[in-house]
């Protein structure tokens, strides 16, 4: 029997997925209707670095009861959707594998309340809209990570990782998915949200006044995964600027940040499950985290307007 997966909140990220991974499991996702509309006529337009090509594959705006015994739901919403995804689905959730592939910290702490069979995924992977279920992959920093949520590795997260393999996709599994996942959100919190408020693309960012800006946001940030207790690849958070200023950001130079792409469509932002997330977590330890409070004031700020 095939594996059974859903992609709950699908985007131009679950999406794509879905369309890769519908090659080797039933697969369904549950997306918006226009994007449910247009796979269904004529299924899922794929361009960029994961090949080209059309994919076709179960896919609705809601989840239908032939899918209620998926062996894995992967939510791939915005973070600021997790809460009602999990609401809305969680008779289906309960008790099953649910993935979580998404943006900062704080989700799996949400899904865990729906199920105690959590999974944390990572993904560095550019995915761009270019019209109704048609997406371009534009850029794949590192292969994918998934892990069993806080740590750990077994049977399910094997089983996940070798399929999305088959489907093509880098990807690999880790026993420390809270270290990706405070690696993946240290590079966002240090440009996305500046990058945001500038409106210019992150190689502007090594700018002397704004450098000194997203040198303290990743003083402070290491603060915080310190007293997590999180161990990272970089020993100290200068070790992380070194990196982050010589590799990162050289690779994504001309990159706009998406924060910026969601004010500029009046929507809501993923300000705290980052720098808010950062900022709320040194209360809670009793550090000091001045730049990343005052940064998601700012993006608070630029929401509401």
């Amino acid at each position: 029997m095939n594996m059974k997966i859903v992609v709950l909140g699908a985007g131009a990220v679950g999406l794509t997925v879905a369309a890769r991974l519908s090659r080797v499991v039933d697969i369904h996702a549950v997306a918006r209707r226009r994007h449910a509309d247009a796979v269904r006529e004529r299924g899922l337009l794929m361009t960029g670095i994961w090949g080209e090509g059309t994919y076709r594959f179960s896919c609705s705006e809601d989840l239908p009861d032939a899918w209620l015994d998926a062996d894995y739901y992967i939510i791939t919403a915005k973070s600021t959707d997790t809460e009602a995804i999990c609401r809305q689905f969680a008779d289906a959730i309960r008790g099953r594998e649910v993935v979580s592939l998404q943006n900062g910290i704080g989700n799996e702490e949400i899904i865990e309340q729906y199920t105690d069979r959590v999974i944390g995924g990572m993904a560095i992977t550019g995915f761009e809209w270019r019209g109704d279920a048609s997406v371009h992959v534009s850029v794949e920093a590192a292969p994918m990570k998934f892990g069993r949520f806080p740590s750990g590795m077994d049977d399910a997260v094997r089983r996940l990782v070798d399929q999305i393999q088959k489907a093509g996709i880098r990807a690999e599994a880790t026993d420390e998915i809270r270290s990706d996942l405070w690696s993946k959100t240290l590079y966002n919190c240090a440009l996305n949200p500046l990058g945001a408020v500038m409106n210019v693309p992150y190689g502007a960012l090594t700018d002397p006044h704004a450098w000194a800006i997203v040198t303290e946001i990743v003083r402070e940030a290491y603060q915080v995964v310190r007293a997590e207790g999180v161990a990272l690849p970089w020993e100290t958070a200068d070790a992380y600027l070194e990196y982050l200023k010589t590799e990162q950001l050289p690779a994504t130079a001309a990159h706009h940040s998406s924060m910026l792409q969601d004010l500029t469509l009046g929507r809501r932002t993923e300000i705290d499950f980052l720098n808010g997330a950062v900022a709320n977590l040194a209360r809670r330890y009793g550090i000091d985290a001045p730049y990343n409070t005052c940064i998601t004031q700012l993006i608070r700020f630029r929401e509401r307007l």
